[in-house]
Formats: C-alpha cells, sequence, structure tokens
C-alpha cells in the first residue's frame, strides 16, 4: 500500500501516523512546503506555488487563490513524481490550504482523504464568545468566501476525517454525513506519569518549586485566554506567595486579531497587571522533551480556550496525569468524563473564578491527584494513539478495497 500524505507544514498531524503506516510496511509519502522535511520512514519533498497572492485582489478571494496556489504547486510536482512511477492507493490532505484540491485530476484512481478542521460561520461559536461589536457586514462576507477550498476538497473526496464532535458540529448539515469523527491520537506511553517529577530545564530550575502553575499555548491571544489567564495569575500569586508559574509559548497571536496598537497581547497583560515577574517564567517555545518535563512537574495546569479547535496540549496534559483546570467551553467540555471527573471547568472569562478554581487545586492535593488520574484514564480509553491508529489503517485499508 502507498500513501502520500499533504500538508504546508510537517510534521503536523500526519507524520506520526505516516510512521506507524511505515512500520506497518506501507510505503509513505509526505509532500509538504517545509524547507529540509525529513522523519525516519517517510519519502518527503516540497511543492510551493509558483507566486504570491495578487496585489489588491479582492479580500474575499485572498485565501481562496492561495489555496488554488498551493495546489497548483503540488499539482506540478506531483506530475513529475507520477512520472517516475509514483502512484499513491491513498492521498490524505489537510483541507482548506489547497494542496489536495487537485489530487484527482492528477490521479483519478486514487482514494483521496480530506483533513477537516474547521468550517468558518459568520454566527460560528468563537466570534459569539469573543463578542465582536465592531463586526461588520464584510466580516461575515469574507467568512463565508472563506470556505470555497473547503467545499471542493468535501466535494471531491472519497473520505471525510475531523477530530472532533464539536469541530464536525460547525458544518452545515448538508456536508455534515461526509464526515467521520475520529482523532488524531495521542502518545501515551510518552506522555505519561512522573509522580513527584520536578521541573528543571536547560535554562530554568525550579526543582525546589513545590506549587507549579503551567499555561501552554503556541501563542498568547484571547483564543487561547491568555489576557484572562493573566487577570486570574495576579490573584492567585497574591494568595498563594509560594507559587511560581510558567508559561510555554511564544509572544504572538496564532489565532484571532492582534491589537490595533501593534502592543502584544503580553505586554498589554505586564503592562495592566500588578504581577511578581520573579515568580513568572516565560519559556517561549519549548522542544517536546522540555515541553513534556513541564507537564510532569506540574501541580495545576491552565487550559483554557474560546469554542474553537481543541488543542493537542490539553489532551497531552491529561495524558501526563495533570489537574487541569480549564474553560467551561463546548470544545472542552467533551474531555469531561461522565462516570469520573477528569477536569476542573470554570468561566475564564471571570478573573475570580477562575483563580479560585486554580488556588482549590493547589490547596486540595488529592483532589488534584484523582483529577489527574481519571483524565489519564479518560485518555487511554478513547484517545490512545495506539488503538486509533490500528483504526485509521482498517478504515484506509477498506477504503482501498471498496
Amino acid at each position: 500500500m502507498q500513501i502520500l500524505f499533504l500538508h504546508d507544514n510537517f510534521p503536523a498531524q500526519f507524520g506520526v501516523l505516516g510512521q506507524y503506516l511505515a512500520k506497518k510496511g506501507w510505503d509513505v509519502w509526505f509532500g509538504t512546503q517545509r524547507k529540509g522535511a525529513q522523519l525516519e520512514g517517510l519519502k518527503t519533498f516540497n511543492y510551493a506555488p509558483h507566486r504570491e497572492v495578487t496585489e489588491k485582489i479582492h479580500p474575499y478571494v485572498g485565501g481562496f487563490e492561495k489555496a488554488v496556489l498551493n495546489g497548483q504547486g503540488l499539482a506540478r510536482a506531483a506530475l513529475k513524481l507520477k512520472s517516475k512511477g509514483l502512484k499513491p492507493d491513498i492521498v490524505m490532505a489537510h483541507s482548506g490550504w489547497g494542496p489536495g484540491l487537485y489530487v484527482k485530476d492528477v490521479w483519478p484512481k486514487t482514494r483521496y482523504v480530506g483533513y477537516f478542521e474547521w468550517y468558518y460561520r459568520s454566527n460560528a461559536p468563537d466570534i459569539a464568545f469573543l463578542d465582536e461589536a465592531s463586526r461588520e457586514i464584510d466580516d461575515d462576507l469574507r467568512t463565508r468566501t472563506r470556505n470555497a477550498s473547503i467545499q471542493m476538497d468535501l466535494i471531491s473526496c472519497d473520505a471525510a476525517w475531523c477530530p472532533t464532535h464539536f469541530q464536525h458540529s460547525q458544518f452545515p448539515d448538508l456536508l455534515k454525513e461526509k464526515l467521520t469523527v475520529i482523532h488524531d491520537g495521542i502518545d501515551t506511553a510518552t506522555y505519561a506519569p512522573s509522580p513527584g517529577a520536578k521541573l528543571q530545564l536547560d535554562a530554568l530550575d525550579l526543582s525546589g518549586v513545590d506549587e507549579l502553575i503551567t499555561y501552554v499555548a503556541r501563542g498568547m491571544e484571547p483564543y487561547r485566554g491568555f489576557p484572562d489567564f493573566m487577570k486570574a495569575l495576579e490573584i492567585v500569586l497574591a494568595k498563594k506567595p509560594n507559587a511560581r508559574a510558567v508559561i510555554v509559548g511564544e509572544d504572538r497571536v496564532a489565532y484571532g486579531k492582534k491589537l490595533p496598537n501593534g502592543e502584544s497581547f503580553k505586554q498589554q497583560a505586564l503592562k495592566e497587571r500588578n504581577l511578581d515577574l520573579d515568580r513568572i517564567h516565560f519559556t517561549g517555545l519549548l522542544p517536546r522533551g522540555e515541553y513534556l518535563k513541564v507537564l510532569k512537574a506540574s501541580s495545576v495546569h491552565v487550559y483554557l480556550t474560546i469554542p474553537f479547535v481543541l488543542s493537542w496540549s490539553m489532551m497531552e496534559a491529561m495524558s501526563t496525569g495533570c489537574a487541569i483546570v480549564c474553560s467551561k467551553t463546548p470544545p472542552v467540555d467533551e474531555m469531561a468524563g461522565l462516570d469520573a471527573p477528569t477536569i476542573k471547568q470554570a468561566d475564564h472569562r471571570k478573573p475570580e473564578v477562575l483563580a479560585e478554581a486554580i488556588v482549590s487545586l493547589l490547596e486540595n492535593r488529592e483532589e488534584a491527584s484523582q483529577l489527574g488520574a481519571n483524565a489519564r484514564r479518560f485518555i487511554l480509553d478513547h484517545y490512545a494513539m495506539k488503538d486509533i491508529f490500528s483504526k485509521k489503517e482498517a478504515m484506509l485499508k477498506s477504503l482501498v478495497a471498496s
């Protein structure tokens, strides 16, 4: 069996699955725009658009033209490889950015699996949650047009995968029927508890700290509740004089809008909040091994999100056995155990409520320990990578056989 993964970035959602299939005897290829991309067991190649998006193009369709250029770039690279014998049984592509748009034109008989993360709507829960009063009709029209490449993929693909039920719920009823909800899977062997672990990084030694609050996100923005976390942290540090906080992520906006004055949300928080900066440690992005050390040493891990795509870091923290305080929002609700509580949820828009939840777990270590154990069990039962990958392999084989 030969499979080709397509993603502008690398390895993204497909790298580990590709390695799993390679170990099972599959011939695994990966096309990406990331230069120098390599992973054991995968044959990689690059594609790229031959030019930038047209200057002054209509703002509604700039994203679509970019997707078309990406798709065209992949098609040109794929045709060269096809002439040398590449003939995948399956192509799997991340939808929305365009690499899979013309897969069926290059290889009409291949089975195309689309990976769908989000459907954009003007009345979407993330927009409603942020209560964007300044939103205008132009924003709604641009949002509707943004789905053009996603709709093209859904029409042409032979199978469609979506990671969570919440993300699936954002698609129109007409399109939902084609989507199968199946998560990427969590590496439960790597993300496992280490009772008594203390934090010692190359550039940071907190091995003497007994109350460690951790927060992880790609960027620092309202979509991941960063301003709200900093408000709550001001209260927590005042109440818990021995507590320290470690914040992992970049000082940038990964999702949502930037501040209009060019200031970052981190700069704004440090200016507006009365914070003891000797007790708050910003690490920037960390290598995976260092990031794992942060989770293992966490006393209370804080994960916040508006109603949007759920972060892997939330589920990795659960798998590591962290005691987690998180948002009371639909994507997080999906991770709340029905039989036993796995997380402690709070309305993160209320700093006092969020701070109270964090302090309560710092002070009640028995509750924290039980939450962590329940969270670990929940991930093992429902999201373990080894189980999900075997299901995915069976689904892929069945798709080719049909």
